[in-house]
């Protein structure tokens, strides 16, 4: 299952790099809304084949018990939890956006060529994501006090998120630009879509591989805080993963649809702390949550992330209209 899985996110990814985009050049906002979609899309069609494999235990998926509710996931569980995660997932990503965006006009990389960087994210993302999914459940189904930890974790972040000023980092001040000028030859000009090139018997990295290496150290930052926040949701380490990884597909179109327009979203840190915040008091309120709610705790979840980010984003189409008025 995890292989046909993995292969078929790969099937994704030669498609869209030697089919679709096989040319370098800069995605239309329309294409890339439109690719963003078609992997939402997706995204649900597996929500109903995660309810097939599980209700029907195709490769003894939801025979083992789920160490978050304590108990075996059936279909209906098993889609629910999977949906949650990645709206969780792709969320909490919102903010990565940014970065992204910040460190493609810091460095300067041209229109054509930040597909073939994003693609390589991408590809980088899964595999770190991978290790640590893997490296998480197994702690999660062995100590269940690394829940409470998460949870603790998660609360802090969303509070120093909130008390934060909006500052971010110059992508030219980061330690790993300096380690990289320091260590490696770097060019100054950009050649085509090579990360590296040889020049005199020597081998010099140009400044589109300084931007990957960029985004893959920022994403490495986020998954800190998105991978503790799905253990609230489930442990299963299949779920955690597939969802991760159809928010990291979407969230690569996102930047190329909507990097100009989120800069107006002026609430999206706040909401997105509120979620943080929301999914670390579950974790360390699981037993009274589920008590509560029952199985339908992932549903209420749900529809809340769902409310505040709407929400947020309603705020700041207000405000925005209200600062222009």
């Amino acid at each position: 299952m995890w292989g046909g899985f993995i292969a078929f996110v790969l099937l994704i990814l030669a498609l869209d790099l030697g089919v679709f985009n096989r040319k370098p050049h800069a995605p239309t906002i329309k294409q890339a809304l439109g690719f963003a979609a078609g992997t939402a899309l997706l995204a649900v069609l597996f929500a109903g084949f995660i309810y097939q494999a599980y209700t029907k235990h195709w490769a003894g998926l939801g025979t083992t018990i789920d160490a978050v509710s304590h108990h075996a996931n059936d279909g209906r569980l098993a889609s629910t939890k999977f949906l949650t995660g990645y709206v969780v997932e792709l969320s909490l990503s919102m903010d990565n956006v940014f970065v992204i965006a910040l460190i493609f006009e810091h460095i300067r990389v041209p229109l054509a060529h930040q597909h073939r960087v994003l693609f390589w994210g991408v590809f980088g993302a899964l595999v770190m994501r991978g290790a640590m999914i893997a490296g998480g459940a197994a702690l999660v189904a062995r100590y269940q006090w690394v829940l409470l930890v998460m949870g603790a974790f998660l609360v802090l972040t969303a509070i120093r998120m909130l008390m934060q000023r909006d500052k971010e980092e110059a992508p030219g001040e980061s330690w790993l630009v300096r380690f990289l000028n320091k260590n490696f030859r770097v060019t100054r000009d950009f050649h085509g879509g090579r990360f590296r090139i040889a020049r005199e018997g020597k081998n010099w990295i140009t400044p589109l591989l300084v931007a990957l290496l960029l985004v893959e150290s920022t994403d490495l930052i986020f998954a800190v805080d998105s991978i503790p926040a799905i253990f609230a949701i489930t442990a299963d380490a299949f779920l955690v993963f597939t969802s991760n990884v159809f928010a990291i597909l979407c969230l690569r179109s996102l930047y190329f649809g909507l990097a100009r327009m989120l800069a107006k979203f002026r609430y999206l840190k706040t909401s997105l702390a509120l979620i943080l915040g929301l999914v670390g008091v579950k974790m360390l309120a699981a037993e009274w949550a589920d008590a509560f709610f029952g199985d339908a705790v992932n549903f209420w979840m749900l529809g809340t992330v769902a409310i505040v980010m709407a929400g947020g984003a309603g705020a700041s189409i207000l405000a925005d209209r209200r600062a222009q008025r």
